[in-house]
């Protein structure tokens, strides 16, 4: 499932991402890694930007990155 996918207070690990060099390199200038911990937090409205939190930090991630970030579900 792809981190867009997941449904709002949902909590997912972080476990690739299929966009190019660039896809990568954006999450790691974020702070975002493999196997991290994501909750996201809430969506905007009208295909706007994700909020989430990892690793104490709130971000935002596009719609179309968050297309190609593959997460799983957490317990």
């Amino acid at each position: 499932m792809t981190l867009y996918d997941a449904g709002e207070q949902a909590v997912v690990r972080l476990v690739g991402v299929s966009g190019g060099w660039g896809a990568r390199q954006h999450l790691r200038e974020m702070g975002l890694q493999v196997g991290d911990a994501i909750v996201i937090l809430r969506r905007a409205p009208f295909g706007g930007p994700l909020a989430l939190r990892s690793r104490g930090a709130v971000i935002a991630v596009g719609r179309e990155l968050a297309k190609k970030i593959r997460v799983e579900p957490l317990k």
